[in-house]
């Protein structure tokens, strides 16, 4: 392990790049990211489209392997890493919420969240389910399939499965981004409510200046470079500083 390796960090991402195609083809995603995050806290992530937001998050996550550079995960280099070496690294540390929800269409709700709980080999997969469902408001519709439910309880469900099993990390990309402004507002205050609770931190995706100004820091992404890197206080700071 180098010796500067940030250990307390649950991401420590070096000079991350991502390209695809060769040649006069190839077109750069990420170009030399750099990212620490810590324990516990709540990053946005910023960008029109086309600015490598996603590609960022699909890097850190281990949907997708990176190109170059180095990047640890809740203390586990994930470059170089099969894609079973991936899915078995993201297992038990990262919990992923999207946009389209993807849950089984043929499980129901309580056989979706026991999915993962029962990869990590956790004692009680079904009960330890009914309890994340309870938790999200949905314990008298954990028999329902996803077609049985409506987009906020699809979306409550994914919640469930992603924090199920305690993950150190959990990435939301636009996770209201197929929900109505009413049933959104409510999905948000339940992630943070449950983030709150489980002490994961958080890696959000959006497009949404009021959602992101929710988190302790913000990262806008341009042209796949970060073009900034602000905290909640500074800006706070700064706003002060205007008003006086």
């Amino acid at each position: 392990m180098p010796s500067d390796v940030r250990t307390d960090m649950v991401i420590d991402a070096r000079n991350v790049t991502l390209a695809l195609g060769e040649g006069e083809a190839r077109v750069e995603i990420l170009r030399g990211v750099d990212l620490a995050v810590g324990p516990g806290e709540r990053l946005a992530i910023l960008g029109p489209s086309g600015s490598g937001k996603s590609s960022l998050m699909a890097v850190l996550s281990g949907l997708e392997s990176a190109t170059g550079g180095q990047i640890r995960i809740a203390g586990l280099d994930i470059v170089g890493l099969s894609e079973d070496g991936l899915a078995e690294a993201r297992r038990g540390r990262i919990g992923i919420v999207l946009q389209a929800f993807h849950l089984i269409p043929t499980m129901t709700a309580l056989e979706n969240v026991a999915i993962p709980l029962e990869l990590a080999g956790h004692a009680d997969p079904f009960g330890t389910a009914r309890q994340e469902l309870e938790a999200v408001g949905l314990g008298a519709r954990t028999s329902h399939y996803p077609t049985q439910l409506s987009g906020g309880e699809q979306q409550r469900v994914a919640l469930a499965r992603a924090l199920a099993v305690r993950p150190a990390l959990l990435f939301a990309d636009e996770p209201t981004g197929n929900l109505d402004a009413i049933t959104g507002q409510t999905i948000v205050e339940l992630l943070f409510a449950r983030l709150d609770e489980t002490g994961a931190t958080l890696v959000l995706i959006t497009h949404d200046q009021e959602l992101a100004q929710m988190c302790s820091r913000i990262i806008r992404m341009k042209d796949g470079q970060i073009a900034s890197d602000t905290r909640a206080d500074e800006v706070a700071q700064n706003v002060a500083g205007v008003i006086a």
